[in-house]
């Protein structure tokens, strides 16, 4: 289930869409108009379906005005006439689109596989023997115990972890985890992994190694 935003000037394309989208369980909002929708609402929803070719605010348009503002699949609705547009639809932000007439199984199929691939992307996760990392939440749990580092520890943490078994000096963790804008210099890894390691401890786990002369590696 999921909350999905269609907007379509023909009312009747709009209630069939709605209804189809409804029987698969989803919440779904529709709009004759771009200007009806409330820029702050936007961030509810999961998905979002635009039509091109609508007065005042066309589809295009309002892609790029919103495409700043949420992270959602945007999939547009096209009429045969303008197929070849599309190229310059999908450059301003949007994930896929569908030529007008269209076929309900093909719409609740395109709809379902974007949803599908976002729940995955959104829900990444890796796995050790005792620890797991929850990539998109930016989270590091210890056998279901959340571990409360900051933010310069986590990105640490998930660095090494990316790179399991490889040894990384002071000055390449540095570089990798704040770029030339961090605010610390290398010498404060050390620091870092310090108080990583107090917080490991105390939950009985120390995945972090010093490969002494060279730097550190996630075991």
């Amino acid at each position: 289930m999921a909350a999905i935003l269609v907007v379509d000037d023909e009312q009747p394309i709009l209630e069939l869409i709605k209804n189809a989208l409804q029987k698969d369980g989803h919440i779904v909002t529709g709009y004759t108009s771009a200007e009806q929708i409330q820029l702050e609402e936007l961030n509810r929803y999961e998905l979002i379906i635009l039509d091109i070719m609508m007065p005042g605010i066309d589809g295009f348009s309002f892609c790029k005005k919103i495409r700043g503002l949420v992270d959602c699949p945007i999939l547009f609705l096209t009429a045969k006439t303008l197929e070849n547009d599309i190229t310059y639809g999908l450059g301003l932000g949007a994930d896929d689109y569908l030529i007008k007439p269209f076929r309900i199984p093909e719409l609740r199929a395109r709809i379902n596989a974007h949803l599908r691939r976002e729940q995955r992307e959104h829900h990444s996760c890796i796995n050790f023997e005792h620890i797991k990392f929850d990539l998109s939440a930016k989270k590091m749990q210890v056998e279901g115990t959340t571990v409360v580092f900051t933010k310069s520890e986590y990105k640490i943490c998930e660095f090494l972890a990316l790179n399991r078994g490889q040894v990384f000096t002071k000055e390449q963790i540095y570089e990798a985890v704040f770029s030339f804008e961090g605010e610390s210099d290398n010498s404060t890894i050390a620091t870092h992994i310090k108080n990583i390691r107090a917080k490991l401890n105390n939950l009985n786990v120390q995945p972090i190694i010093t490969v002494w002369g060279i730097g550190y590696k996630w075991e």
